[in-house]
């Protein structure tokens, strides 16, 4: 079953631009791994907010990506352009209008 991860990722001041620039680097790993989709966005009316929408194949693919050493380093990278603030949920995607 497919799985999301949709969350808010707070920027440090000046920094949002920066996150959404590693943000959205090519990763061959994460398409390996299961991940579908990873969106990455920005809305101007929160300058120091960056939004991710992940798509998973399931949510053992997900977990299982975070163990990955890419993307453990690129979690690390972006320890310094965060805020610490976070949001965000997490679901099992039941279907959808555009798909069987």
């Amino acid at each position: 079953m497919t799985f999301a991860n949709v969350g808010t990722l707070g920027a440090a001041a000046g920094k949002r631009d920066e996150l959404v620039a590693h943000l959205t680097r090519r990763s061959a790993a994460l398409n390996e791994a299961g991940c579908l989709a990873y969106e990455v966005g920005i809305n101007d009316e929160s300058p120091d907010t960056v939004y991710v929408v992940e798509m998973w194949q399931s949510s053992e693919a997900h977990r299982a990506s975070l163990a990955l050493p890419e993307v453990r380093a690129s979690i690390a990278a972006a320890r310094p352009l965060l805020s610490g603030e976070f949001g965000g949920f997490r679901f099992d995607v039941v279907g959808s209008p555009l798909r069987d």
